[in-house]
């Protein structure tokens, strides 16, 4: 599981460096995709594997566009030398990726955040809020 937060800069080439807590965890190369939000996501090869496979069980008219979708966003990534990888164009604009990264650990995948986007959409997950929804799954 991945879990923690980390800032870095992503340079003029779009090059980052993925903390090295998160790029232990996440494999020698991994997959980086637009799947959820504005933001980028990373994953172990295993991890993108059981994602496909669950998408690949549901009935194809129910999910051929969305795995479309998922899998021409995603791109193979390994890490350099000194731990950067380089994303793509469409990947750093899905994302709003100028400058400042925000990298979140988020269970089993990581998430290359926008600062600025990140304060926005987790902007209503207050205290209680959480508590609320922890409640609601059982806990």
């Amino acid at each position: 599981m991945l879990y923690g937060h980390y800032e870095n800069t992503i340079d003029a080439k779009g090059r980052v460096c993925v903390p090295a807590k998160l790029r232990d965890k996440l494999g020698e190369t991994f997959i980086a995709a637009a799947v959820l939000d504005r933001c980028v996501s990373l994953y172990s090869m295993e991890e993108w594997e059981k994602l496909l496979a669950k998408l690949t069980e549901a009935p194809m008219v129910q999910t051929r566009k969305l795995l479309r979708k998922i899998a021409e966003s995603a791109e193979d990534v390994t890490p350099d030398a000194q731990g950067r990888i380089l994303l793509n164009k469409n990947l750093l604009a899905h994302a709003g990726l100028e400058k400042p990264a925000l990298f979140i650990g988020a269970g089993p995948r990581a998430e290359i955040w926008n600062p600025d986007i990140y304060q926005e959409d987790m902007a209503d997950m207050t205290q209680e809020k959480m508590e609320e929804e922890l409640l609601n799954l059982g806990f």
